[in-house]
């Protein structure tokens, strides 16, 4: 049985991906600090024999015993909300905790793949982006922080391949939705969805003119696991290229909740980017990947999700208190 750890394991993708191992007859290794993470994503992992869960803070010295195979490195803040409140995490997760899972994988002799983000490209001067496109990005601006952990965690990942013969794999992720997303944590989908289901007004951030391209998580995942698999070292975006205004969505998910909110605006934040959206040509030639799953399809089955949850759990307005994190 092969042997995989899953750093992030308990986050949004994280918890998708140790599904989709366990599903495809993996021993999956979970690693999460919890610091954004949930355990209630992995809980129905925890009775399988092919399952462990390691609560740890890879910023700190990794170790895992026995034979590995693959790594996956997902563990990061990954919402505006978060890496605003934990901006030195958001940074050391993706220097100091990619630096030592690069060591266990050369130690190992396992393949890494890491998750790197289309906010590498910043507020891109380019449309849509390309693997090639270096990007536009504000290094000491407030989203600085990831953008800069994940243009880093890219550059010691291919050092560490050159270097050290460490077999890698970059995935850039573009905007993925899907069940177990935070409601709270800022981002467009669940901010929209959590108004509705609340009776409050949309709330679009600019004059809604800026667009996104929504990938589902099950899209998101396949794309991911062909890459691990193949043997391709340099980054890949894996996205749904259906780009669509931020106002014209709002207006979709009035529509898909049956409410008859108001969309209000207020400013755009410093250095949000105006266009987002992936050219998946690489994709496509490389891993035979295209996203199957529509916006409307994916967006009902996101919508039943949020809709199931606790009136506790859709009036909690923080996430979580990182009073304890911030050393």
């Amino acid at each position: 049985m092969k042997r995989i750890l899953i750093t992030g394991a308990a986050g949004f993708l994280g918890s998708h991906l140790c599904d989709r191992f366990i599903k495809e007859g993996y021993f999956v290794i979970g690693m999460d600090n919890l610091i954004t993470g949930d355990l209630k994503n992995i809980e129905h992992l925890f009775k399988l024999e092919n399952f462990e869960f390691y609560h740890h803070d890879i910023t700190k010295f990794v170790h895992v015993p026995g034979d590995l195979d693959y790594i996956l490195h997902f563990a990061s803040p990954a919402s505006p909300i978060d890496y605003l409140k934990i901006p030195i995490q958001t940074l050391k997760v993706g220097s100091l905790g990619t630096h030592n899972l690069l060591g266990l994988a050369r130690v190992k002799k396992a393949r890494i793949l890491i998750a790197s983000t289309s906010e590498v490209y910043g507020d891109p001067l380019v449309h849509p982006q390309t693997e090639e496109y270096y990007g536009n990005v504000n290094t000491i601006g407030p989203r600085g922080v990831y953008d800069e952990a994940k243009r880093f965690q890219e550059s010691i990942t291919m050092a560490y391949h050159t270097f050290h013969g460490v077999e890698t794999r970059i995935v850039r992720i573009f905007n993925t939705y899907g069940p177990r997303m935070r409601l709270n944590d800022g981002r467009v989908i669940p901010a929209f969805i959590g108004q509705a289901l609340r009776g409050e007004d949309l709330t679009i951030f600019g004059d809604g003119s800026q667009t996104r391209s929504f990938c589902y998580v099950d899209d998101q995942v396949e794309g991911i696991f062909r890459l691990l698999h193949s043997d391709y070292v340099y980054p890949v975006n894996i996205g749904n290229p259906d780009e669509i205004t931020i106002k014209d969505f709002a207006e979709e998910i009035i529509k898909l909740t049956g409410t008859n909110q108001k969309v209000v605006y207020h400013p755009l934040p410093i250095n949000d980017p105006l266009q987002r959206q992936p050219d998946t040509t690489k994709a496509k030639e490389l891993l035979g990947w295209e996203a199957k799953v529509s916006r409307s399809e994916g967006m009902k089955i996101t919508y039943d999700y949020f809709r199931s949850l606790s009136p506790e759990e859709l009036s909690k307005e923080e996430h979580k208190d990182f009073s304890s994190y911030i050393k």
